[in-house]
C-alpha cells in the first residue's frame, strides 16, 4: 500500500507540477490561471492534450512548441518533475496518510512562490493566502484522522510566533526582507506548528542557515555586496519543506545531546 500510494502521489504532483507552471507564469502578470487554457506564449497555438503530458511531452518535443518550434522554458518541466518528487518524498516520510494531502498543498505552493520570488523579486499575497484557505481545512482533516486536535493549536500559535517575529524583523531591519516573506513565515508556520514546537524553532533554524551559508560564500567572492538584495522565500521555503520531511531524525538528534 505504501508504494502505491507513492506512485499515486508522484503522479499526482507531475499534474500540479503543470498547474503551478502555469500560476507561475501568468499570475506576476496578473492574467487569469484558468482562462485562456494553455497555448505557446510565442504563437499563442493551444496545446494539445497530448503535448500536455508533464514531462514526457516536453522531453518528447525537446523543449520546443510543436507549432512554431518556439523553445519552451524547461523551468516548466522542472516545476512539474520537483513537485512530482517531493510528493512521493512526503508520502513516504509522513506518518500518517491524513497528513499528506494538507502538505502536499503546503510543498506546491512553496515551490510556486519560491519560483516566482527568484524571477520578480516578489511573494503574491494572493498565493500565500489561497494555500492557507485551502490547506486550513485539511489540517482540520488531518486532526481529526490522527485525533490530534491539540495539533490545529499548534498551527495557530505556530504561524501567530512566526507572523509575529518575521513583522517584527520587518520593521527593525529595513529592506533586509519584504513583507511578501512576513506572510510565507506566517503559513509555514502555522504547518510547521501542526507538527509541533520544535519543528517551528528547527524550520526557521534551517531557513537562515540555508540563506547564510550561501550569502556568506558571495560576500566572500566579491559575488555580493551587503546591499544586494536576495530573495528570501525560497529559503523559507527549502527549510520549511526539509523539516517536513526530515525534520524528526533532526529534533531526536537535537534532543539526545
Amino acid at each position: 500500500m505504501s508504494a502505491i500510494l507513492e506512485a499515486a502521489a508522484g503522479v499526482f504532483g507531475l499534474v500540479i507540477g503543470s498547474f503551478i507552471g502555469v500560476v507561475v507564469d501568468r499570475l506576476p502578470r496578473q492574467e487569469s490561471i484558468v482562462s485562456p487554457p494553455s497555448h505557446c506564449v510565442a504563437c499563442s497555438a493551444p496545446v494539445r492534450a497530448y503535448d500536455n503530458i508533464p514531462v514526457v511531452s516536453y522531453v518528447v518535443l525537446r523543449g520546443r512548441c510543436r507549432a512554431c518550434g518556439a523553445r519552451i522554458p524547461p523551468r516548466d518541466a522542472l516545476l512539474e518533475l520537483g513537485i512530482g518528487i517531493l510528493f512521493v518524498l512526503l508520502a513516504w516520510r509522513l506518518t500518517s496518510a491524513w497528513a499528506l494531502p494538507a502538505y502536499c498543498v503546503l510543498a506546491a505552493a512553496v515551490v510556486g512562490i519560491s519560483a516566482i520570488d527568484v524571477e520578480h523579486m516578489r511573494i503574491p499575497s494572493t498565493l500565500v493566502y489561497s494555500t492557507a484557505v485551502l490547506g486550513a481545512p485539511l489540517l482540520v482533516l488531518a486532526s481529526a484522522g490522527t485525533h490530534r486536535w491539540s495539533a490545529l493549536l499548534g498551527a495557530l500559535i505556530g504561524g501567530a510566533v512566526a507572523f509575529a517575529a518575521f513583522f517584527t524583523l520587518f520593521f527593525a531591519v529595513p529592506k533586509g526582507i519584504g513583507f511578501g516573506d512576513v506572510r510565507l513565515a506566517g503559513l509555514c508556520g502555522g504547518f510547521l506548528g501542526w507538527m509541533g514546537y520544535r519543528e517551528v524553532i528547527v524550520g526557521f533554524l534551517i531557513s537562515f542557515i540555508v540563506a547564510g551559508v550561501p550569502a556568506a560564500v558571495l560576500l566572500a567572492m566579491h559575488k555580493v555586496n551587503r546591499r544586494t538584495q536576495i530573495p528570501f522565500g525560497p529559503f523559507l521555503a527549502a527549510g520549511t519543506v526539509i523539516t517536513v520531511l526530515f525534520g524528526a531524525p533532526v529534533i531526536h538528534a537535537w534532543a539526545s545531546l
